[in-house]
């Protein structure tokens, strides 16, 4: 792989490095198109000949390059990954977009019980972890899911090409904003090029992810499903309440055709579902979700006005990166009252989160972010997150500024 420089992605890096030896367990990095996916892999590879792996030992074929293109089958893939004399010890076999390959999985499995490979594979949808790969390899591969950059990230990654960095971080913030975190558009100065990047991807994303899969017959009303979805990020949907509002604009579409459409986004990662849990029941409610931006250039190309509005903007920011701090992520019921954000790690240690542009307009609007945090009688810590307060204390509710909540990297604890 072309070797540029590539800006480290702890956080990720931090949560795969326990697994690099294992031979018995398939590590899966899945995430939109063009999140970084390939430079993680490569900074893995570039990690384990650095501490002394052989550089025979490390293997990477990128199936979406020349040179690849043309391995489409199994029978083609077995033959790319077994035609090779191996040396001795464990071989590490990065394999990125597998999905291009119809019927990868049972190679992969072949390749995993020799028992000498250690086996890292991407892709850029949730087919890839649907049916055989789960059902076949269960308990034999862990995903992890990487993300467009981060707040904290962009910033770093400004830095390391040189580009300028404000020292007021909500500026930067806003920057952030407009500009979405694919990791290519840091290079990018103008922020037209950075939006006809992003438009690019989306149109990758039809191309290779969705277009291949499944059968969308009516594209335009597809497109429509998919601009009121991203339009409307943030807001509480359900099935029948998007269907009412699609009416309204004259289209006519089925329940069930809505259901796959949305399934299609969610499965092409360009929107996330975030789901309503009850506090009470401690279970997850149907129905009713939200639904979140793989990124928020995704937004940006589709409204070309450059006015933010910060209640869903700031939401998504902050569900984004508690995803990429490995918590799960649901919207809060606390009896009559809204929390916008329950997040649990995997200790099952919860955080109650309320996020506002800001608290400072009135004491009605104080009020209504802390009150629902107030409500909660257990002792788990509850966040008042703004995007430039000045930090305010109440009830011992934690508040603290977005940017810089991120660039620290806390963990909500």
């Amino acid at each position: 792989m072309d070797h540029m420089k590539l800006y480290k992605r702890e956080k990720y890096l931090k949560k795969i490095r326990g697994f690099y030896h294992d031979t018995d367990i398939i590590k899966v990095i899945s995430g939109v198109r063009r999140c970084g996916k390939s430079c993680l892999m490569q900074m893995i590879a570039d990690e384990l000949t650095e501490s002394g792996i052989p550089r025979e030992n490390v293997s990477f074929y990128n199936l979406d390059r020349y040179g690849y293109k043309n391995i489409k089958t199994a029978d083609d893939l077995e033959k790319l990954l077994f035609q090779e004399k191996h040396p001795k010890g464990t071989k590490y076999v990065f394999i990125d977009e597998i999905q291009n390959v119809e019927g990868f999985e049972p190679v992969i499995n072949a390749l995993r019980e020799e028992g000498e490979y250690s086996i890292f594979i991407t892709g850029s949808n949730s087919y890839l972890l649907s049916g055989e790969l789960a059902t076949k390899l269960t308990g034999r591969y862990i995903e992890f899911e990487l993300f467009t950059l981060t707040f904290d990230e962009y910033i770093g990654m400004k830095k390391m090409y040189g580009k300028p960095v404000s020292e007021h971080l909500e500026e930067e913030l806003d920057s952030y904003i407009l500009e979405g975190g694919f990791p290519r558009t840091v290079q990018y100065d103008l922020l037209e090029d950075k939006r006809t990047y992003a438009r690019s991807v989306i149109d990758e994303i039809f191309k290779k992810d969705i277009r291949r899969r499944v059968q969308i017959r009516h594209k335009d009303t597809f497109d429509k499903v998919q601009t009121f979805i991203l339009n409307n990020f943030g807001a509480t949907m359900s099935l029948s309440n998007i269907l009412d509002e699609l009416q309204k604009e004259n289209i006519s579409i089925k329940r069930d055709t809505l259901n796959r459409y949305i399934q299609v986004l969610l499965d092409a990662k360009i929107i996330y579902e975030c789901r309503r849990f009850d506090l009470k029941s401690k279970r997850s409610i149907r129905g009713e979700q939200k639904y979140y931006l793989a990124d928020l250039s995704f937004y940006f190309i589709h409204n070309t006005d450059n006015r933010i509005n910060y209640g869903p903007v700031l939401e998504n920011i902050v569900y984004q990166y508690a995803r990429s701090c490995s918590y799960d992520v649901s919207i809060g019921r606390i009896g009559n009252l809204e929390c916008d954000f329950i997040v649990r790690d995997n200790m099952m240690n919860y955080a109650y989160i309320q996020v506002a542009m800001t608290i400072m307009n009135s004491r009605d609007t104080e009020d209504r972010e802390y009150r629902p945090l107030e409500m909660i009688s257990d002792n788990y810590p509850k966040y008042v997150l703004t995007r430039n307060d000045p930090i305010q204390r109440r009830n011992g509710i934690i508040h603290m500024n977005i940017p810089k909540l991120i660039v620290e990297g806390r963990r909500f604890e």
